[in-house]
């Protein structure tokens, strides 16, 4: 069984054990929070490999992606 799959069904478990909304919000804070901590992390380890420095992310700001339109 993959990691995904056993996540999956630990989640499930934990999904049995909501019974009020507040209980749901405070489920859905926790895994929220959860993938933030893995993102800042990732985000840390990036500015202190040298990938992104404040140079790039002030090049990020003037940065314009849009989609043209067409006509």
């Amino acid at each position: 069984m993959s990691y995904s799959e056993l996540a999956q069904l630990e989640i499930l478990d934990a999904v049995n054990c909501i019974k009020t909304q507040s209980d749901l919000d405070e489920f859905k804070n926790l895994i929220a929070h959860f993938f933030a901590q893995k993102a800042q992390k990732s985000i840390d380890d990036l500015w202190e490999s040298g990938v992104v420095s404040e140079n790039i992310i002030e090049e990020w700001g003037k940065e314009h992606m849009r989609t043209p339109y067409r006509k």
